[in-house]
């Protein structure tokens, strides 16, 4: 498997970290500040000005910060990993991208099984399934598969 690079982790954590309330005005500012202080050559004073333009969405400035760092290449995107983690660790910490390096050594789920709907109500439901209660995508090597990994139990506890 090859390792994912930093402008891919950002595509892939792009959509949760714009989330609403994900990172707060004050992160945000801090976060371009740094980079602007300590590598103009990433975030030029006209470009961290308009990043911190408080006539625009905090949303809208951050989309479009995510966007320039990944044309601008993966040392710029890297660099914002790093104040990432220095003004948001907590959030930093459950990024989508670090689950997916956490979990890089899983294997392939079968596919002969993988596809088919696990449900009590389906009439062709495996022999011994169980409920669902959830599902997420398995991503393998920088693209989702289109295989889910299930998470199953035996008793739902009067779910």
């Amino acid at each position: 498997m090859t390792e994912q690079t930093y402008c891919d982790r950002l595509v892939q954590d792009m959509p949760f970290l714009t989330g609403l309330g994900r990172l707060s005005e004050q992160q945000v500012d801090r976060i371009i500040l740094q980079l602007n202080r300590y590598y103009p050559q990433i975030l030029s004073n006209k470009d961290a000005e308009k990043f911190r333009n408080p006539k625009v969405s905090l949303r809208v400035r951050l989309c479009d910060l995510l966007g320039h760092l990944q044309r601008s290449g993966e040392r710029d995107c890297q660099e914002f990993y790093r104040a990432l983690y220095i003004h948001a660790q907590p959030l930093h910490s459950c990024l989508p991208s670090r689950h997916t390096l956490q979990n890089s050594d899983c294997t392939e789920l079968d596919s002969g099984t993988a596809g088919r709907e696990l449900s009590d109500r389906d009439p062709k439901v495996l022999p011994g399934a169980r409920r669902v209660l959830g599902f997420s995508p398995v991503i393998v090597d920088r693209h989702v598969s289109r295989f889910l990994l299930t998470f199953l139990t035996d008793d739902l506890g009067g779910l």
